[in-house]
C-alpha cells in the first residue's frame, strides 16, 4: 500500500480534552494542525472509559460529563478545521531540516515543524483484578468504564477500587441504584477529600455500604450474568455479595508506545519538559497534559489547558521566527478564522 502524504505546521499526538484544545490555541495564533489518535473516536478517556462520569473541576461548569466537556471543545474548535486521523499509532519519527516526518500504522507520512505529544497515558488498557473467570462476565455485567449508566438503573452494584473513579461512580450512581458495595483492601482512599467525605455521607443513608478491608476473590454466576461476588479479608473471612454488575477501578495500564524511542528525556514514564515552554529535550517537540512531567506538575484537565497554550505560543516562535506575537485576548480579537 502507498504512503499518503499530508502536510501541516503542528502535529498532535492525541485527541483527549488537552489535544483538542491545543486546536484552539494554535488556531487563535493562525496556526494549522492535524490530530491523529489512536482510538476510533476523538476524546481519549473522556470518550473511551467514563463518557457519563461529571467533571466538577472545570472552570464555568459547577458539573459537566466526560461525553460533554469533548461536544463543547469540538465546537470550539471547528472554525479552524483541524485534520482528524483517528485509529492509528504513530510508529516513527524522523528529522528532515527544520521539519519532523513522523509515520502512522495507516500508512500516512505527516511532515509538520512542531509536533505537540497530548498522549495523556499513552496507549492504555484497564488493570483487571486477578480473578480467574473474570472474561465471562467482562461487557455483560462487568465494565471497566461507565457508557450508558442507565442500566444500573434499582441494580445492586460493586465497586472496587480506592481512587477517584470508584469514589466518584459510586456518588453517581448512589443516585439510581439500589444498593452499591464499595469494596476496598484499606481504609484509605485515595481520592479527593471532599469526595470522600460527601461519599460517608451517602453511606450513612444506607445507599452505599463499604466493604472494607476486603479484596475480590471469585465471581459467581452463568452465561455472563452474575449473581453473586465472593470478597475475602487479610484473615480469610470472607462475604457473598448479591450483585447484578461489578465495575471494577483500579486504573490504567498505558504505554508511550515507540514515543519511548524518540530520544526524549523520561522520568517515571513521563515526559520531561520546560515547565516555561512545555518544549522537550528536543527542540519542536512539545508535551502537554498527563504525558508530560516537570517540577511541581499536576494532573488536572485545566493544567493541561493552559500547558497548550504555552506550547501554542512555543510553537508560533518555531513556525514564524521572524514575525513579532502581538498577543491579544479573545475578548478583543475574537476567534481568528483559519
Amino acid at each position: 500500500m502507498n504512503n499518503e502524504n499530508l502536510e501541516t505546521d503542528v502535529l498532535i499526538i492525541g485527541s483527549g480534552p488537552v489535544g483538542l484544545f491545543c486546536v484552539f490555541e494554535l488556531g487563535q495564533l493562525g496556526i494549522k494542525s492535524l490530530v491523529i489518535d489512536s482510538l476510533e473516536e476523538i476524546g481519549g478517556q473522556c470518550t473511551a472509559l467514563y463518557p457519563e462520569k461529571p467533571i466538577y473541576d472545570i472552570p464555568a461548569y459547577p458539573k459537566i460529563s466526560a461525553l460533554d466537556l469533548i461536544k463543547n471543545l469540538s465546537l470550539q474548535i471547528e472554525p479552524f478545521k483541524p485534520i482528524i486521523e483517528l485509529n492509528q499509532k504513530v510508529i516513527e519519527l524522523k528529522n528532515i531540516d527544520d521539519k519532523y516526518e513522523i509515520r502512522t500504522t495507516a500508512n500516512k507520512v505527516i511532515q509538520a515543524k512542531c509536533v505537540i505529544i497530548a498522549a495523556g497515558s499513552g496507549a492504555f488498557g484497564p488493570n483487571k483484578p486477578p480473578v480467574e473467570n473474570i472474561s465471562k462476565f467482562e461487557n455483560k455485567s462487568i465494565f471497566y468504564s461507565v457508557k450508558n449508566k442507565s442500566i444500573f438503573d434499582k441494580k445492586k452494584v460493586v465497586i472496587a477500587g480506592g481512587g477517584d473513579s470508584a469514589v466518584d461512580w459510586a456518588i453517581e450512581l448512589s443516585k439510581i441504584c439500589k444498593k452499591i458495595y464499595f469494596v476496598h483492601r484499606r481504609e484509605k482512599l485515595r481520592a479527593a477529600p471532599s469526595n470522600v467525605s460527601k461519599l460517608k455521607e451517602i453511606c450513612a443513608t444506607g445507599l452505599v455500604e463499604m466493604i472494607i478491608p476486603f479484596q475480590i476473590s471469585n465471581l459467581v454466576g452463568k452465561d455472563g450474568k452474575l449473581d453473586e461476588i465472593i470478597v475475602k479479608d487479610f484473615d480469610n473471612n470472607s462475604l457473598n455479595l448479591k450483585a447484578d454488575y461489578f465495575l471494577p477501578f483500579f486504573g490504567l495500564s498505558s504505554d508511550l508506545g515507540p514515543i519511548k524511542d524518540w530520544e526524549l528525556s523520561i522520568e517515571n514514564g513521563n515526559l520531561k519538559v520546560d515547565q516555561s515552554t512545555c518544549q522537550t529535550s528536543k527542540k519542536g517537540i512539545f508535551a502537554v497534559g498527563d504525558v508530560c512531567t516537570y517540577s511541581g506538575k499536576l494532573k488536572l484537565i485545566l493544567t493541561g489547558f493552559s500547558e497548550a497554550a504555552m506550547a501554542a505560543h512555543s510553537c508560533y516562535k518555531r513556525i514564524f521566527p521572524n514575525k513579532t506575537l502581538r498577543f491579544e485576548y479573545s475578548t478583543s480579537k475574537g476567534i481568528n478564522k483559519l
